[in-house]
């Protein structure tokens, strides 16, 4: 007997590992294969590996036929099923559940559409059972709530799938390795493929030498973990480089050039250190004080960042009125830093401005980053 082999069913199960797979297949030569497999329309619904095996060794096996109303019921109960049988990892029960993802969307469009229809003429009865029917539908939260995890960890899961290995997703499925050790190696992976990608755009290959460099480098940091957000990442959202790394970045100066180096209190020594390495002259620190903004708890309030600034040559200023080195602004997204520092600098300096590692484009500044091309 042969029975068809739905792709979409199929891919809803989670793969049996090396060691299952093969326990199932010495259970089923020797003792035949005991469970009925279930089909519909002639396609299994439940029991592929089994038939697999059978096919494979020619052993004899029964079926039983379920009754569906559509493909849709069919993939709802084959998930459910799953859930019902096996002792699933969190990885696994994530699988299943995300299974659901594209038939709970048409259920939103779907409740979308029946409020679009309420009041048209529609008998109140009708009315108020469109109503009910028609609660947004929050699929995010719905899938955490069926896998038995939290939504973001339902999201990790969706990030892994869409890049793991055959080898990782097997120590995924077993619980060798935990769901946020594997989204992280994911994480850190695309991190390293953005930095190599950085490494390759040399600042070398910009236009020209420059009068004014503002450099912002992506110092080796990681987000401080905070009680109040103990599910926040670690990892930060754009690359970040080693210090010797840094260090060997070339900058196009030109004979006469002021610098302005954006750092940290953890990173103040090693700045100084680049300086000597790039060649400049340290000359004093400009400080921004942040307005506003999320404090840690138990640490100091580290609510400013520092500018270094140095020259090379003898650079001159265009301007000198009220510039200056403490200054206030408001927090902007991570790592951005105030329009009013570039203003100021726009302000007091004369040639062409280059903005290393920019996070977006300023006015009177070319850009050098891979977040601005």
């Amino acid at each position: 007997m042969n029975l068809k082999i739905n792709k979409e069913f199929e891919s809803l199960i989670p793969a049996l590992t090396t060691e299952e797979y093969q326990g199932l297949e010495e259970s089923v030569k020797k003792e035949g294969c005991r469970d009925a497999i279930v089909i519909w329309n002639n396609a299994i619904v439940d029991g592929h590996n089994r038939y697999k095996i059978c096919k494979a060794h020619n052993i004899s096996f029964k079926t039983i036929e379920r009754n569906f109303d559509s493909q849709i019921d069919a993939k709802i109960w084959i998930i459910y099923n799953q859930f019902n049988r096996r002792n699933l990892t969190s990885y696994q029960r994530c699988l299943l559940a995300l299974g659901l993802e594209e038939i709970f969307r048409e259920k939103g469009k779907k409740n979308q559409k029946a409020t679009q229809l309420v009041g048209r003429g529609i008998q109140k009865q009708d009315i108020m059972a469109l109503q009910k029917s028609a609660e947004p539908l929050d699929t995010r939260k719905e899938l955490a709530k069926i896998a038995g995890v939290s939504h973001d960890t339902i999201m990790k899961v969706k990030k892994i799938e869409s890049q793991v290995t055959p080898e990782e997703k097997e120590q995924l499925v077993k619980g060798e390795i935990s769901i946020h050790k594997g989204y992280t190696a994911i994480i850190r992976k695309e991190r390293k493929i953005q930095n190599e990608s950085l490494k390759e755009k040399n600042p070398k290959n910009v236009e020209g030498l420059y009068d004014v460099i503002v450099i912002d480098p992506p110092w080796p940091i990681e987000k401080i973990e905070r009680e109040c957000r103990p599910k926040q990442p670690k990892e930060i959202d754009y690359p970040v480089m080693t210090l010797n790394e840094i260090s060997e970045i070339s900058i196009p100066t030109a004979e006469d050039c002021h610098i302005f180096l954006w750092t940290t209190h953890k990173f103040l020594p090693e700045s100084f250190n680049l300086f000597n390495i790039w060649n400049f002259k340290y000359v004093c620190t400009f400080v921004w004080h942040k307005n506003g903004g999320f404090q840690p708890f138990g640490l100091p309030q580290y609510n400013c960042e520092f500018i270094l600034y140095g020259r090379k040559g003898s650079p001159k200023f265009a301007d000198l009125k009220a510039f200056n080195v403490c200054f206030n602004a408001t927090r902007g997204k991570h790592s951005e830093k105030p329009l009013v520092f570039y203003e100021t600098i726009k302000r007091v300096t004369n040639g062409k401005r280059l903005d290393m590692f920019s996070r977006r484009k300023i006015d009177g500044f070319d850009s050098w980053g891979n977040e601005v091309d």
